[in-house]
């Protein structure tokens, strides 16, 4: 057996009126990789913040090999060994990504003044980015960053420090699958290199391929423990949810309508040499999937009013409609839920209610100001409706979990009159009793004859949410999919700008 690199033993966390963590229990020896699961607001997260010194423990002991802490502190966490891949990316975007990398551990000239060496931290964290198979430079600026290529300037962050013990918190949410087979070969390499890797991920399939063990944690408690030969989708969610779950997708109830959205010859800013066509039915789901800056995001921003519309025309049950701003697009029933729910979808600092009226504030107002009574109503009614696990709606959006945070998003839209809605990334970072919960409300619009424009990473979730797949490459859809062509081969082979094989290998 490999030596004992890390203990945490009965762990307590209460905060005001609420029981967070309870005796919770788990080691980690040298060169394992620990699965940690649990739906949201099980308290992985918490757990992980008393390990990283974020937060004291009420209760409890840590041992970090032979040492034995009461508490640790960020710096005692930092020098122990301990690094993070948090979920929420914590980056400056003034900065460029050795700036990043190296933050709070800058390099520094010799002399009296003590500058930064810029050209030694871009040199020590090129190999970082080439180990990681980025596409770009140490001298980046995070600001012309993707989600995806933001994520893997956390994990080399993690990797610049000579670090004992990794937690990586659903780092793969933004990557494409090309880019997380990448992570999953750099976690098996540090295994092999006696690095200890904490796994957080709602994917149960990369659970499966990394884990040689795994926690599962249910309302702040250790519910169970799977060694490697036990792992299975079925007894990972039995854990997590303490129940079977039959099924992870809503079938639809009947068939699309005519009408829904129709996006003819469309240019947008981010491919102006590109005209992107597409339609949506009434009552379907299409899956938009792709690889990342494919241009998924920046046609639901288009549609949104958010980015400008270069050419091309956007009709609503066959009539124009003229889309120059989100005023615009709301007016025509066209709502965009966005992928960063936190930076784009709330305000996080403001209560549930006023979150799900902004959009309609005007719909609100009595005489210049806001019918608070009429704006918690309407609250509390799709709080209700979405199963918002909150104790009121008064209560800020930043308190809630990363699935909650999503259903008041939702309510938003869900309280006025969709026509249209577009769905960035809809589950990124939440559970999987969670997932389940959004595509049933998905499929819930889609069969009172919303159209539904669905982008996922999630290859898994794109076959088996959608009525229809649209594939896009390079700013243009390279082909659509049928129900009876879905497959991780097809939509691979059109994200990356192949044409689809006949039976007989001839390409169509």
């Amino acid at each position: 057996m490999a030596e004992m690199l890390l203990e945490l033993a009965g762990i307590g966390k209460t905060y005001p009126g609420v029981r967070a963590l309870d005796d919770v229990s788990l080691s980690v020896r040298r060169g394992e990789v620990l699965g940690l699961i649990g739906e949201n607001g099980a308290g992985k997260s918490t757990l992980m913040r008393v390990l990283g010194g974020v937060i004291a423990p009420t209760q409890g002991v840590i041992r970090v090999g032979d040492v034995e802490y009461g508490q640790l502190t960020v710096r005692e966490a930092t020098r122990a060994g301990i690094a993070f891949v948090h979920q929420e990316l914590n980056l400056f975007e003034n900065l460029d990504v050795a700036a990043n990398v190296f933050i709070g551990r800058e390099k520094l000239m010799g002399g009296r003044l003590k500058l930064v060496n810029n050209a030694q931290m871009r040199a020590s964290v090129a190999p970082l980015l080439a180990r990681l198979g980025a596409d770009f430079s140490p001298d980046t600026l995070v600001d012309n960053l993707s989600i995806a290529q933001r994520q893997m300037v956390e994990i080399a962050k993690a990797l610049s420090i000579d670090a004992r013990v990794i937690i990586m918190d659903e780092p793969t949410s933004s990557l494409t699958i090309s880019e997380t087979e990448r992570l999953l070969e750099v976690i098996a390499d540090l295994k092999a290199h006696g690095i200890s890797v904490i796994y957080i991920s709602h994917r149960l399939g990369e659970i499966m391929t990394c884990a040689d063990r795994v926690v599962v944690l249910r309302d702040g408690r250790t519910v169970g423990e799977l060694a490697r030969n036990e792992l299975s989708h079925a007894a990972m969610i039995r854990l997590m949810i303490g129940r079977d779950l039959k099924a992870l997708y809503t079938p639809p109830k009947r068939a699309s309508e005519a009408g829904g959205c129709d996006i003819a010859n469309l240019v947008t800013t981010a491919f102006p040499d590109r005209q992107i066509s597409l339609s949506v039915r009434r009552g379907e789901i299409l899956g938009l999937a792709g690889l990342v800056g494919a241009g998924r995001t920046s046609l639901a921003r288009a549609a949104f009013g958010i980015d400008t519309i270069l050419g091309g025309e956007i009709r609503i049950d066959n009539a124009r409609v003229n889309v120059a701003s989100p005023r615009d697009a709301i007016r025509h029933g066209i709502y965009l839920v966005p992928e960063d729910r936190k930076k784009s979808g709330l305000v996080l600092e403001l209560p549930i209610r006023e979150n799900m009226t902004l959009a309609n504030l005007s719909n609100y107002a009595r005489m210049w100001l806001i019918d608070g009574a009429a704006e918690r109503k309407v609250a509390k009614e799709q709080a209700k409706s979405l199963s918002i696990k909150a104790p009121s709606v008064d209560i800020e959006a930043v308190t809630l979990s990363g699935g909650n945070q999503q259903k008041v998003v939702l309510g938003k839209w869900l309280s006025m009159k969709p026509r249209v809605m577009f769905f960035d990334e809809p589950t990124r970072g939440i559970d999987v009793g969670a997932k389940s919960e959004i595509y049933a409300l998905m499929r819930d619009l889609a069969d009172r004859g919303v159209a539904i424009v669905m982008i996922s990473s999630d290859m898994e979730e794109v076959i088996g949410v959608s009525d229809r797949v649209a594939v896009m490459h390079e700013g243009g859809i390279s082909g659509v999919l049928e129900r009876d062509q879905f497959s991780e081969y097809n939509v691979l082979r059109l994200a990356i700008g192949q044409t689809l094989e006949t039976t007989e290998g001839a390409a169509t």
